[in-house]
């Protein structure tokens, strides 16, 4: 069941999937690019035909409630306050200001953005999660305006995930055209400053294509796991994280790297055994022809290759977890010891589950407060300060030939008044 890794391969492949992906996603965004609202209300006819707007009314939003278990929006609301509580942890101070040295005060200033939209996968599932998630770090960073497009039907669940966040600009737009419509704005819509979250090729790949009209996160595709297991594991526990993964997407895929031969015979029984009840078998099946296993020599060789592998997600099961935590650099977001399941990190432990894919994660971080922020330096001189640079300043722009440059210091130097 699983395949023998090719490391170098598999990660080439995982990205050539948005290398094809971005043709048609080029084609949908010249569609919103010169249609505008028009190409997106005929987009989202194919899937709810008996809308007249892309634009999710306020009265869908409380209808939603009713759809909606009670005991299921108490559970929102208390994912809800455990991701915020993580995500409050991250926040800069919006300015610090230090004295280096007499005269001269450094800093940073941290303003957030002010306009983010947010992509909220559907169609296959609802993930309420993922609105979650992606609107609590922007939150949080002080973002004053959230929008979010979701595939149509929206399901009521997606709708009251974000109504608990606050974002109240919805939009039943999936796909590449969600994307385009973010970034470019049509009659309806304003554009964002930043898109962020996951979805499936066409939407990574449209969020590449269109980076000079509005900022990315990361390239967020098909989701993805990798386990580092020795002995110590348990392959039920191993299984059942892969099955988790793969039943997203039957473009997900697994890797795992064991210094164990055994425990990998250990695990496809126990694939065989959990699949026979999976609900969601025809997805996890074609996923797993994407998933693969390697055997190390010790757990070393094993961080070395998942470390080229850098995947969504890293599950750390070993007798020493603490020792391969420290020793991997590339990971979107680790899980470790045999009780941290990724589901944890997906609802309700308070990390983000919105995470760089196809190896991005060797690049780029998971998303978190400070995607929604941008910083300006600042410096505070006097004319002490200034004396004690100056020198420095008019022989390096004197060097570069920029005399206006050391004119400008030269000028104060000389001034007498205050």
């Amino acid at each position: 069941m699983l395949q023998a890794l090719d490391v170098d391969t598999w990660v080439k492949q995982r990205r050539s999937n948005l290398d094809e992906a971005k043709r048609s996603a080029a084609e949908v965004i010249g569609l919103v690019r010169s249609e505008g609202d028009e190409a997106l209300l005929r987009m989202a006819r194919k899937y709810e035909p008996e809308i007249d707007s892309v634009r999710v009314s306020r009265e869908e939003v409380e209808a939603a409630y009713d759809e909606v278990d009670e005991h299921l929006v108490e559970s929102l609301f208390e994912a809800e306050a455990r991701i915020t509580r993580f995500h409050e942890r991250q926040k800069d101070r919006d300015l610090w200001l230090e004295e280096v040295e007499p005269g001269i005060i450094l800093g940073v200033k941290t303003t957030p953005i002010d306009r983010a939209g947010l992509y909220i996968p559907g169609r296959r599932a609802a993930y309420p999660s993922t609105a979650l998630m992606n609107a609590i770090p922007a939150r949080v960073a002080g973002v004053p305006e959230m929008c979010a497009c979701s595939p149509p039907p929206i399901l009521p669940l997606t709708l009251v995930a974000l109504d608990i966040v606050g974002v109240s600009e919805i939009y039943r737009i999936g796909g590449a055209q969600a994307i385009a419509a973010m970034a470019l704005g049509t009659q309806s819509i304003r554009p964002v400053r930043k898109i962020v979250g996951p979805g499936n090729a066409y939407v990574t790949a449209a969020k590449m294509l269109l980076r000079e009209d509005a900022e990315i996160d990361f390239p967020a595709g098909p989701s993805e796991i990798g386990i580092i297991a020795d002995r110590s594991a348990n392959p039920g526990f191993i299984a059942s994280d892969i099955l988790a993964q793969s039943e997203h997407d039957p473009d997900a895929a697994c890797v795992l790297i064991t210094t164990e031969r055994a425990l990998v015979e250990q695990v496809e029984e126990e694939l065989g055994r959990q699949l026979a009840a999976a609900p969601r078998k025809e997805i996890i099946l074609q996923a797993l022809t994407h998933s693969r296993y390697m055997i190390a020599d010790d757990l070393d060789t094993a961080v070395s290759l998942m470390d080229r592998v850098a995947p969504e997600h890293l599950s750390i099961m070993v007798e020493d977890p603490l020792s391969v935590l420290t020793a991997v650099k590339n990971a979107g977001s680790i899980f470790v010891g045999p009780f941290a399941p990724v589901a944890a990190g997906d609802y309700a432990s308070g990390t983000n589950h919105v995470l760089p894919t196809a190896g991005y994660a060797a690049t780029y971080s998971g998303l978190n407060v400070s995607h929604f922020c941008k910083t300006s330096t600042v410096q505070v001189i006097t004319r002490t300060g200034l004396e004690a640079i100056g020198d420095t300043i008019e022989s390096i722009a004197g060097a570069e030939g920029l005399h206006a440059h050391a004119e400008s210091v030269r000028i104060r130097r000389a001034f007498r008044g205050r």
